[in-house]
């Protein structure tokens, strides 16, 4: 995680709006902010607004002005993945062109009935891999997964090896709904742009073998990756909506940065606390370490008081 000169830095911070900004999207903020600016590159804010019923009218505005307060400044025009069904549609033909891409008209029910549990949910059968059977309908459209086992060095997490076929199985790539899926869109918003190095949530860890899967089938670079802490309660359970975690104050962002330094592994003087954004981020710039960063999937924050 030493600074590159290589290619040029571009990280991203690509929250979905589906509520308030809280204290775990915020880490990934900060921690994917200050990397950017430690290697003199650029930081994008990206609205990853693919799920319309999950969305909450006024959220992504809310996450931009809370951004804006925290003096957490992007660097290009915000992107949001609900006006980009053209890119999305232009990869899923690419993959489609290579026979990668088939119909399936599974149920979530069907799928939990004849499968077995995997690391993000039951691993496809693959049912559908031969074609629809009898009147079953598409529900959605798949990857095919084929191969040896995905590994990757993650910047924090160390050496990750996945075996899709046993642990993912074929993939969705697209709902009947007319919903893109999470891994198509990221891997094709980072490729548009550019986006060199990835600081995000471990929550996210399990996912990124398929996106560094689809970023080979569909020939774009692939970035480098850290997985940050997750921030979760007593417990146990990652701070998010259905938690009910709080959203960081509006009026007053500087006590909840100063805390997401700190579960960051920082050690800021407690004097900032009680200041301005722009002062807390001048200490940060100095002495951002991601070394100090815990090598760990979660962290409770029940030793945190903002």
């Amino acid at each position: 995680m030493s600074p590159t000169a290589s290619r040029s830095y571009i990280g991203r911070f690509a929250p979905s709006p589906t509520g308030p900004l809280h204290f775990g999207s915020l880490v990934a903020a900060v921690g994917s902010f200050l990397e950017a600016r430690r290697h003199g590159g650029r930081w994008l804010v990206r609205m990853e607004d693919l799920d319309p019923p999950r969305v909450m009218p006024g959220a992504a505005d809310a996450i931009l002005r809370l951004l804006d307060a925290c003096e957490l400044h992007w660097d290009r025009p915000v992107i949001y993945q609900s006006a980009r069904a053209d890119a999305y549609h232009a990869a899923l033909h690419g993959l489609r062109a290579q026979e990668r891409v088939y119909p399936c008209g599974c149920s979530r029910r069907e799928i939990a009935d004849s499968g077995i549990a995997g690391l993000d949910g039951f691993v496809y059968p693959g049912t559908c891999r031969q074609g629809l059977k009898g009147d079953r309908r598409a529900r959605a459209l798949r990857l095919r997964v084929d191969g040896p086992f995905i590994a990757f060095d993650d910047g924090l997490q160390g050496p990750i090896v996945q075996d899709l076929v046993r642990d993912v199985g074929d993939f969705l790539l697209y709902r009947s709904e007319r919903i893109f899926s999470y891994q198509l869109a990221a891997v094709v918003d980072d490729a548009a742009q550019g986006v060199t190095d990835v600081m995000r949530g471990a929550d996210l860890l399990d996912s990124t073998p398929r996106q560094i899967y689809l970023q080979r089938l569909l020939g774009v670079p692939t970035p480098r990756y850290a997985h940050l802490p997750v921030a979760v309660d007593e417990r146990g359970e990652k701070l998010s909506k259905q938690t009910l975690a709080a959203p960081v104050d509006l009026e007053c962002p500087t006590p909840a940065l100063f805390e997401a330094l700190r579960f960051l592994g920082q050690a800021p003087n407690v004097d900032l606390r009680r200041g301005r954004p722009r002062d807390l981020w001048a200490w940060a710039r100095e002495n951002w370490d991601p070394m100090r960063v815990p090598r760990a999937r979660s962290r409770g924050i029940k030793d945190l008081f903002f």
